[in-house]
């Protein structure tokens, strides 16, 4: 009888230790699916999807026909411009680098910029030489958009290859020109979107245009080899 008893309180024993234990995987669980989403949702990470949020608002905005468009339009891409800047400048700054932000970051680049080419190809700004030489636009598009594709598939390669050619391919200065190029250039664009701005602002923004154009071709060139 009494070994009966021993046995039953062993069980009740072994029963809690088993609870326990589950118990403690549920925590171990549930604290690992916080830290992953801190990891995840560091503000870097909230500023570049902000970003990528912004392009189906210029999308929306680009076409109205409203007064306050074109200035709302340039905005937004403005703001997109610096939290480009201010997500890297955060990133460094609070230690919060991520495998995940570090990935969607040129991602949300290379959709902000193409989205707005192909809408200014789509719409170009209201100016004499758009009648005259429309292909003016669609060229250095064509040579951005191009080179940014191309540079995806190298980086992906070379990623595969090992970390020293992955370093390799790393955005050096002459690429972080033709961003500032580019992001000028575009704002200029979209600014003078009804051509409000006069024929001076249409041309410096597409000579800027060209400028990032060529540095996006020079800038392959140099990775490649």
């Amino acid at each position: 009888m009494q070994q009966g008893r021993v046995k039953m309180r062993n069980g009740e024993i072994g029963s809690k230790t088993t609870s326990g234990g589950g118990d403690d995987d549920h925590r171990e669980v549930a604290t690992r699916g916080k830290q992953l989403e801190q990891k995840l949702l560091t503000l870097p990470t909230i500023l570049t999807l902000t970003r990528v949020a912004a392009v189906p608002a210029m999308l929306a905005v680009f076409y109205s026909q409203e007064r306050w468009a074109t200035t709302a339009v340039a905005t937004i891409f403005v703001l997109a411009a610096i939290t480009d800047w201010l997500d890297g400048y955060l990133a460094r700054k609070m230690g919060s680098s991520s495998e995940f932000g570090a990935f969607l970051d040129p991602v949300a680049d290379k959709l902000m910029v193409a989205t707005t080419l192909v809408l200014l190809c789509t719409r170009p700004p209201a100016m004499a030489w758009a009648r005259v030489a429309p292909w003016l636009l669609p060229l250095p598009a064509i040579a951005i958009i191009g080179r940014e594709i191309t540079m995806s598939a190298v980086r992906e390669w070379a990623a595969s290859q090992g970390e020293e050619m992955h370093k390799a391919v790393a955005v050096n200065k002459l690429g972080k020109w033709k961003t500032m190029s580019q992001m000028v250039a575009l704002t200029l664009l979209l600014a003078n979107r009804n051509g409000g701005g006069g024929d001076a602002l249409g041309t410096a923004g597409v000579s800027l245009l060209y400028v990032a154009a060529g540095l996006a071709l020079w800038s392959l060139v140099v990775y490649i080899k």
